[in-house]
């Protein structure tokens, strides 16, 4: 278990990486919107101890609180 915890970190952070490399054209309220999914994710997955349903949930809730507050910012 604590090889894949090793590994799993700097997987998901060079997926981080690269993909915020594919944000440059992107909208303040689109940028917003997935930064909240991302953080919505994370926030599942910890209060369910990494249950699938969790993650997504957490995700859609993320996306639409990002939406949100990226709406009245150009």
């Amino acid at each position: 278990m604590k090889t894949i915890q090793k590994i799993i970190f700097p997987v998901l952070a060079a997926t981080v990486l690269l993909g915020a490399a594919g944000c440059e054209n992107m909208s303040h309220r689109e940028k917003s919107m997935a930064v909240g999914a991302g953080a919505g994710a994370v926030g599942g997955a910890v209060l369910t101890g990494g249950s699938a349903l969790g993650t997504v949930g957490g995700a859609a809730v993320g996306g639409v609180i990002g939406n949100e507050v990226g709406k009245n910012k150009k």
